[in-house]
């Protein structure tokens, strides 16, 4: 095993692409070393301008007139000091390795993925875990009882009062029903509401099957999420016009 000459020297290395630890040796020249930065930067050794950073001292430029016979002996190494390459390239001839939108990806096939024994569908096919337990419940029931637990927490029942939101709604209520209601189209529980005027749009009835019962256009059908419940006084329409 080959070990690291004692004169070596730890030092952070950073770019606008990489950050690491490197040794390096105070023997090399200034252009031996920008030869060993390039791979690991990215920038070119002609386009790299280096500095280097003891502590909270300012940056020292490492540069010289000779670059391949001035030694790095001649810069005040200390251990983990920085040495920040800057890339002197114009912008648009700069690489951006950190931007991986346009490296092309491998995507394996849906059909060989699901033959592989050694996936985490695998894994859950064998667990019987997620879609593949055979008591996990439907789309459909884990959107009912969504629905169920939104009327829960509202405090919603029959025969409570509530007011429909958005406040801007500002339609008043009794609850009438509650439940599925298969006649309307998505999936989820409804409440059927009394209004106290005649802003709604029917009569509690849904394609001639009976809900509760109220005046025509009395009678409207709203998710949970849209009612307040609350001691809310029933509105009348004529004390209205007299305030008028």
């Amino acid at each position: 095993m080959s070990l690291q000459s004692a004169a070596d020297v730890p030092l952070l290395i950073t770019s606008p692409n990489a950050s690491s630890e490197r040794r390096v040796s105070p023997s090399w020249s200034i252009a031996q070393l920008k030869a060993r930065l390039e791979p690991i930067t990215g920038v070119p050794a002609t386009s790299q301008r280096l500095s280097l950073r003891v502590g909270s001292q300012d940056p020292i430029a490492l540069i010289a007139a000779d670059e391949e016979q001035t030694r790095l002996a001649a810069f005040p190494l200390q251990p983990y000091a920085e040495i920040t390459v800057d890339d002197t390239r114009p912008p648009a001839a700069r690489t951006d390795f950190t931007d991986l939108s346009s490296v092309e990806k491998y995507e394996m096939p849906a059909a060989e993925y699901e033959h592989r024994t050694d996936s985490v569908l695998a894994w859950k096919k064998a667990q019987k875990l997620g879609r593949f337990d055979p008591e996990a419940p439907s789309i459909e029931q884990q959107k009912v009882r969504a629905s169920e637990r939104e009327v829960e927490e509202r405090g919603l029942f029959v025969s409570a009062r509530v007011r429909l939101l958005p406040e801007s709604d500002a339609r008043r209520g009794t609850i009438s029903y509650i439940g599925l209601v298969p006649e309307i189209p998505g999936i989820g529980v409804w409440v059927g509401v009394a209004l106290d005027e005649p802003t709604g749009k029917n009569d509690g009835t849904i394609k001639g099957k009976r809900y509760f019962e109220c005046g025509p256009n009395y009678g409207v059908f709203v998710r949970p999420e849209r009612c307040e419940a609350g001691d809310f006084p029933i509105l009348n329409m004529d004390e209205d016009m007299e305030e008028l």
